[in-house]
């Protein structure tokens, strides 16, 4: 059947050679990632032609390694919803579990390696949307830490959060398509060299952070601390089936502690100020002129400019929008913007603190198996809640992976979230890999 995974298929094919690391390999990209001569169109009406004229720095790194793309999978609406629902070519399927959506807003990618359309797939990641997908699909996803990865190329929805990230059928592939795109980028001042982070000699080959050797599946003396605060109010089935892999880990090596993390109680609220916030100001140059239909200009400019965002933007994001735009707005700075900052300091330091006495910290991916389809469109509040396990690592900017965890008495796919410090991608990759 068909999944309305792609958005545009178009075969673009590497530049390696036999050799090469991904050579013989397909590996879909999400439709918010340039891909020169090919078009890009973030999931929305406003891009339905827009063709960039440049690669984005992941897509360069992808053909330099002999990756071939098969095409440009389907997402929310400018990386905005939980179940890429909001797009403007139609929602995803879920291969996993039909009838229920793929999560988002990278559901497409997840979909399309769940569905065997690809082999890897890169989605990006604002507040969870390369994990919640993960854990929908049964397959593995990984939120690298903020400036590890480049975002250049990235069709921006909210810059100081999102990342790209890996999705792949186990953790071992994940952490090489991660080892093919990581590195800093002249072109995005936000990327960092890990060595220079976390120590170490400089790397001197393309296997710059050798992260699939972490996948060895070794947990042995792992410490993981379980916020106690991501396991409350979600699903009975997710929590059982998310203590039975804790179980599993235990019997490998490692064992738990769990900690508090009082400051997630507002992660959520806090985290969509922010996004909400950057969005507006990020979304203000589709206008017609740049990007966008061209208006006819019978009117006033404000009412042509007007228009144009009606009729290119769908409701999802016309509502991101407006909130972002009254969060920045005169009299609200301080009341909500501000205030959402400084609780994004406290989440932060909350983490830190947790991991200074833990090698990783562990909870449920998402604390809800996949929904209906339909089921949350006209209900955006539970939609947003629904993130509560996975937008505090944005605001923290810490990575974190997604595993398959098992299942739910309904036969769905339940993932595991695994964080770690910053930097740390190779703890992550280790306790995760001992699962898948």
């Amino acid at each position: 059947m068909s999944y309305n995974v792609y958005i545009t298929e178009a075969t673009i094919d590497g530049a390696g050679d036999e050799d090469s690391p991904l050579a013989g390999r397909t590996v879909a990209v999400k439709d918010n990632i340039s891909t020169e001569g090919v078009r890009t169109t973030a999931g929305s009406a406003m891009l339905d032609e827009y063709v960039p004229p440049y690669d984005a720095t992941v897509v360069e790194r992808l053909k330099d390694a002999g990756a071939t793309i098969p095409g440009k999978t389907n997402m929310d609406e400018f990386g905005m919803g939980t179940t890429t629902e909001t797009s403007a070519f139609g929602p995803t399927e879920n291969p996993a579990a039909e009838g229920r959506v793929p999560g988002g807003s990278s559901g497409g990618s997840a979909a399309a390696v769940a569905a065997g359309e690809a082999d890897l797939a890169l989605g990006s990641d604002t507040g969870g949307s390369v994990r919640c997908p993960a854990a929908f699909t049964g397959t593995v996803g990984i939120k690298p830490t903020y400036g590890l990865v480049s975002r250049y190329g990235l069709i921006a929805y909210a810059n100081s959060l999102e990342q790209i990230g890996p999705i792949a059928p186990t953790v071992a592939e994940a952490a090489e398509l991660l080892e093919i795109i990581a590195a800093p980028d002249e072109n995005d001042a936000t990327t960092r060299a890990a060595h220079e982070e976390i120590g170490g000699p400089e790397p001197d080959d393309m296997r710059e952070y050798a992260f699939a050797d972490a996948a060895d599946g070794d947990v042995d003396g792992l410490e993981i601390g379980i916020p106690t605060e991501l396991l409350d109010g979600a699903d009975a089935d997710i929590v059982e089936t998310f203590w039975d892999a804790i179980d599993d880990l235990e019997s490998q090596g490692a064992s738990y502690h769990e900690v508090d993390l009082p400051s997630v109680e507002h992660a959520v609220e806090a985290y969509y100020v922010i996004a909400m916030s950057e969005a507006s100001s990020n979304l203000a140059r589709f206008d017609g002129v740049r990007y966008g239909p061209t208006p006819d200009y019978e009117g006033n400019w404000n009412e042509e400019y007007a228009k144009v965002r009606e009729e290119g933007f769908g409701e999802e994001v016309k509502r991101r929008i407006l909130l972002g735009t009254y969060a920045l707005s005169a009299g609200y700075h301080d009341k909500y913007y501000k205030k959402a900052q400084d609780a994004r300091a406290w989440v932060k330091q909350d983490f830190d603190s947790a991991l200074s006495e833990a090698d990783v910290l562990a909870s449920p991916t998402m604390p809800v198996p996949p929904m209906e389809r339909g089921e949350s469109l006209d209900d955006p509040l539970t939609m947003y809640l629904a993130d509560a396990n996975t937008t505090p690592v944005n605001l923290a900017n810490l990575p974190a992976i997604s595993v398959p965890a098992g299942e739910t008495s309904d036969g769905l796919p339940v993932g595991l979230q695994f964080i770690g410090s910053a930097f740390g991608e190779r703890k992550i990759i280790r306790a995760g890999s001992a699962l898948a």
